[in-house]
């Protein structure tokens, strides 16, 4: 398998340049030459494979010859190594939990992943690997905890000042050794901006091996894609056609749900739930693209008004919206109708959504009103809703106990290095640093 630019389909890179590299030199973003379909058999077993099962087939099927079938059992039995349950809520509505991971989030099965992945390339290299990556929440303390200790990489971690939920920014602040966190005065999207900008500046790429561990960097999602597949195999789908709620920020979840789609994967409609950072939805219901001003919500790692892979998605349909439609429906809403559905949904069905996941379940429920009773609906939980106490608590009549891994990182000491969002000043820092 190899991979071309967004910006040039006629360059190609082994997985390894477009792992480390992370971003091309022409500004674009990398894909992979085609999506070969899983095998029919594979398709029709997925109800009794397992996670791992259904990982190593997927992967090894995109991936070819890119690496050894040793090498990628490995890298999946040692980064997958907790449960991905699917919950049904009613008849129509189920939930797939994506955060029983070490970090309790979603960005566990990516950088996770993505950090085996990468210390296999670089084992054998004499210079270190420096990994930059932004982050709206979850990715920061996935990608520390992913990449924690690992030999010949440093991470520098870029997040929004006073836009992460508390237990995020701890998780990401506290870890220290080879992970390092910048505390940016701006939004995500201008965290994303320096680290796009850092990797198209040659006076770095001379002095530094740079890469990147946000979706921008095609790895992370390679191992998104597998989700899909598992949770496809725990519903009906020989009678019922099924649809998948993604909450979406920088749509690399999505992204990924398209590329599973592309493989073979039966999903009949994808729904992207944003917040008020509509940028996505706007341009489905006009088909002009307007980057927005990032708004500030109560979830916070969708907060993004510039989502790096809405190019990977052009791509993926060649700027044809009318074939994008038949694939993605996209609804936005509010934060008090978040607060709303999280309230509901415990009163329902006993069960406790995160602001993410209520998002995810405000677009699966609203699409489905408009459907036969026939259709499934899934919903992506992302994270767990202890990580968002100070919201989801007092929503809710029952106490949200704080696992372990959350609440021994509070007792810790936040170090972070507070710097603008002024490119110059973040270039000086990699310097000197």
């Amino acid at each position: 398998m190899q991979f071309y630019s967004t910006n040039n389909k006629n360059h190609f890179v082994s997985l390894k340049d477009a792992v480390l590299k992370g971003l091309p030199d022409d500004g674009g973003l990398f894909m992979p030459e085609g999506f070969p379909q899983v095998r029919p058999e594979i398709l029709n077993s997925l109800n009794s494979l397992t996670f791992q099962e259904i990982a190593f087939e997927v992967s090894k099927n995109l991936l070819g010859d890119s690496l050894s079938k040793t090498i990628l059992k490995n890298i999946i039995i040692n980064a997958f190594n907790f449960e991905v349950p699917l919950i049904r809520l009613n008849e129509q509505i189920s939930v797939l939990e994506l955060y029983h991971g070490p970090t309790l989030a979603f960005k566990d099965f990516a950088a996770r992943f993505m950090s085996r992945l990468m210390q296999y390339f670089v084992k054998d290299s004499n210079s270190e690997l420096t990994i930059l990556t932004a982050t709206s929440g979850d990715t920061g303390s996935a990608v520390a905890h992913g990449f924690h200790n690992m030999e010949g990489i440093n991470v520098i971690i870029l997040y929004p000042s006073g836009m992460v939920s508390e237990l995020q920014e701890k998780q990401l602040t506290t870890i220290g050794d080879n992970i390092t966190a910048l505390e940016i005065r701006g939004t995500f999207d201008d965290c994303q901006n320096l680290v796009k900008q850092a990797f198209l500046d040659p006076d770095l790429s001379e002095k530094l091996s740079l890469t990147s561990a946000n979706s921008i960097n095609v790895a992370r999602l390679i191992p998104q894609s597998l989700y899909y597949f598992y949770a496809i195999g725990q519903v009906s789908t020989k009678k019922s056609p099924v649809i998948v709620s993604v909450p979406c920020g920088n749509f690399g979840n999505l992204t990924a749900g398209l590329m599973a789609k592309n493989m073979g994967l039966p999903i009949s409609k994808f729904i992207a739930s944003v917040n008020q950072n509509d940028s996505f939805v706007k341009y489905l219901d006009t088909g002009v693209f307007t980057p927005v001003k990032t708004k500030k919500t109560i979830s916070n790692a969708m907060d993004v008004g510039n989502p790096s892979n809405f190019y990977r998605i052009l791509d993926m349909y060649n700027h044809d919206l009318k074939a994008m439609h038949r694939d993605i429906t996209g609804f936005s809403y509010s934060d008090d109708q978040t607060r709303q559905a999280i309230k509901k949904v415990y009163q329902e069905y006993n069960y406790v959504l995160d602001p993410h996941g209520a998002v995810g379940y405000l677009g699966v429920k609203e699409y489905l009103k408009k459907q036969s009773s026939q259709v499934q609906g899934i919903f992506l939980e992302t994270a767990h809703p202890a990580k968002f106490i100070d919201v989801v608590q007092q929503l809710v009549s029952q106490n949200i106990e704080i696992p372990e891994r959350l609440s021994s990182c509070m007792k810790k000491e936040k170090e972070a290095i507070l710097l603008s969002k002024e490119y110059k000043e973040f270039k000086q820092y990699l310097y000197e640093n």
